[in-house]
Order: structure tokens, then sequence, then C-alpha cells
């Protein structure tokens, strides 16, 4: 924004310090030139020794009035002075600390978001401003860092079935004879790979953009919604699947919150055991929570794995991998969806070996009686 020029604040300060010091200083002398009225009269009666000149009456007040106001009017114009020239140097001190943050702002507007202020000193308005700032610049340096390696890594991931694509075609064209049902099958599965992961960035984006409008939803219906849509899939990998919980009601987009949900089902069967995995979903309350949880079984998984399965296109190299592995983002858009919505996201490795996630998400104004926690694999009820 382009504004016209104006004073300083050091200036500011400056005259005010010193107008408020002149202020001061005359009031100080009005007081006393008034207690001098008061008190001084007005005539005095001047009475010499015997044999001087005759005694007589001399006005007081306006002898007074003659030496004071010379005086009063040299000491304003001291106080003047040294108000300006003392305002200005502790002026000078006082906005030190923001210079210094205004420069380290000046340096992040250009880039530079590795510099810190790190003002030392006692904790004062200033400082507090300061360490804020530092603590924008960690929060910020660090999210254009995860959004540069995403826009890379999604990048890679595009490109793939591109170059495939063109693969194909380029030995489709360069041998006649190649049989041309194969190569539609495979630019179809190429093809239909490339649009899932295009859905899934837009989702992505839309999930960050938190442009969704917000309705009461149960997770009791989106839990059944989603393992009756993915009952086929799971028992195409051996995978039986339990629901057990109660009604809860929670507040956000349906829409999202049935992808959260499917894509924590579907991460769930096809990260699992390649013979009798089992899977579980369940919901319930908390106070002002309402809560998804799905656990699935698997090979052990280590904390340092697990803190990294929710970063875009991680997909967990020591997790089993199938042809229905997805595109990497599934986690991820189960967190970003999650953080839209003012929830929290858990991930625990299962001391048996598999994953157990947890969804807090806000919840609506109940209607009727309170539900009970999410229940466990032991309590649920398995489907196949």
């Amino acid at each position: 924004m382009d504004r016209a020029p104006g004073l300083s604040v050091r200036l500011k300060l400056t005259l005010s310090y010193a107008g408020f010091l002149t202020l001061a200083g005359v009031l100080l002398l009005a007081a006393v030139w008034v207690f001098l009225l008061r008190y001084v009269p007005d005539r005095a009666m001047l009475i010499v020794p015997t044999g001087t000149p005759a005694n007589g009456v001399f006005p007081i007040r306006s002898n007074l009035l003659r030496v004071f106001a010379p005086r009063a009017a040299a000491v304003s114009g001291f106080l003047l002075v040294f108000g300006l020239v003392g305002g200005w140097i502790l002026a000078g001190r006082m906005l030190a600390p923001l210079t210094r943050i205004t420069e380290a702002t000046r340096r992040a507007s250009a880039g530079s978001l590795s510099h810190r202020i790190r003002l030392p000193g006692r904790r004062d308005e200033f400082r507090e401003l300061a360490d804020a700032f530092d603590s924008m610049l960690v929060r910020l340096e660090a999210h254009v860092a995860e959004q540069q390696r995403f826009a890379a890594d999604a990048s890679h991931e595009l490109r793939t079935p591109l170059a495939i694509s063109k693969a194909l075609i380029d030995v489709a064209r360069s041998d006649p004879n190649h049989d041309p049902g194969e190569v539609i099958e495979r630019l179809h599965a190429v093809n239909a790979r490339a649009i899932d992961l295009t859905e899934a960035l837009l989702l992505l984006s839309r999930a960050e953009q938190r442009s969704f409008t917000r309705e009461r939803v149960d997770l009791s219906l989106l839990a059944e919604e989603a393992t009756e849509t993915l009952l086929p899939l799971a028992e195409r990998h051996g995978v039986t699947i339990g629901t057990s919980g109660d009604i809860a009601p929670a507040i956000g987009s349906r829409a999202l919150l049935l992808q959260l949900t499917m894509n924590l089902v579907h991460n769930a069967i096809v990260h699992n055991l390649t013979r009798g995995g089992a899977v579980w979903v369940g919901t319930g309350v908390r106070p002002d929570r309402a809560v998804l949880t799905v656990e699935n079984t698997g090979e052990p998984l280590t904390p340092q794995l697990v803190s990294t399965l929710t970063e875009p296109f991680r997909r967990g190299a020591e997790r089993i991998r199938t042809d229905h592995a997805g595109v990497g983002l599934g986690l991820a858009i189960v967190r970003t969806i999650t953080e839209a919505h003012g929830g929290t996201l858990t991930l625990a490795p299962r001391p048996a070996g598999g994953l157990r996630i947890t969804v807090e998400l806000p919840a609506a104004a109940p209607h009727g009686g309170v539900g009970d926690q999410p229940v466990g694999p032991d309590q649920a009820a398995p489907r196949q």
C-alpha cells in the first residue's frame, strides 16, 4: 500500500516528551507564581536607620514580576531544549528493538525465512512481539519447505504415468504387429491412476482451503457406508471388517468426512496381513468430541515410520504393498480434512502389529443421550 510520507515515530515521541516536559515546567512555574501572589504583599514599608532619607512605601509584586518573568521564560526554554534532546535519545533507545523487528520483516518479505530476531533482554512488549515473530517464521519456513517438497513429489507422481503412457504409445507406433488391446488396457490403467491422483490433489486443496458447508454428520452412519462400499475389496484381500459403536454426531462436511472414513478403511484393508487380516471400525463420543477409530492387523510398525505416514506420497516402505496401494495421499487427505474440521488425528502402532488411527472431531449438540467410548477389536462384531 502506497502511503504519503509522515513524521517518524521517533520524532513523534521526541515531540511528545519535550512537549510534556515543557508543559509540566510551565505548570510548576505557574504554581510558584500563584503561591507568590497569594503570600507576598502588594506593598511594604521600608524602614531605614535614623539620619537617612525618610522612610517610604515600595511596591513588591511589580518588582517580583520583573525579576520572575524572564527567569521563568529561560527555565521554560531550557526545559524545551532538554526535552527535545533527551526525548530524541530516549526514543531511539526504546525503538531500537522495533528497528530490528522491521529489518527482519523486510528480509522475510524478500524471501529470507531463515533469519531470526532473537531479541535479548527481559520480557516486555517488544520481546514478546519479537518472539512471536520468530515463532511465525519457524512455522512459515517449515510450511514453505513442506509445500516445496509436496510440489516436487506431486510433479514426480504426475510425471510417472505420463512417461509410461508415452512409452506405451512409442512402442505401439514402432511395432505395428503389437497387440493394440494390450496397449489400450495398460493405457487405461495408467490413465485411471493419473485421474485418481489428480482428484486426490483437488480434494486435498479443497480441504486445505476449508471451502465447505458445515452440517450435522453422524460418524457411525459414515462408518457403515464406508464398510459396505469397501466390503468387496476386503473379501478379495481375505480381510474381515468389524464395526461397532454408538451414534457420534459431528459438525462438518458430510462429503469430506465420508472421504476421510473411506480412506481410513481402505488404508486398513490394503495394508494388512496377506492371510487372516482384520479391520475394526468404532465410533463414539467423548466430552465435546465425536470419535472415529480404525484399527487393522498387519506387520509390526515402528513409531518413527508411523510418524511419517500422514506426509504426502509417503506410503511406508516397510508396509505391505498391493495393487490397491493408492497414490500416497490417503492419510495426507485424512490429516488435512481432520485439521480443516478443527479435529485431531492420532496414529499409533498396535503391539501385535498393524495400526490404530483415532480421529476426534468437534461434536454436534446431542439430541439424545451421550454415547460410549469407541469399541475395541475385542468387542467388534466381524463381517465378511
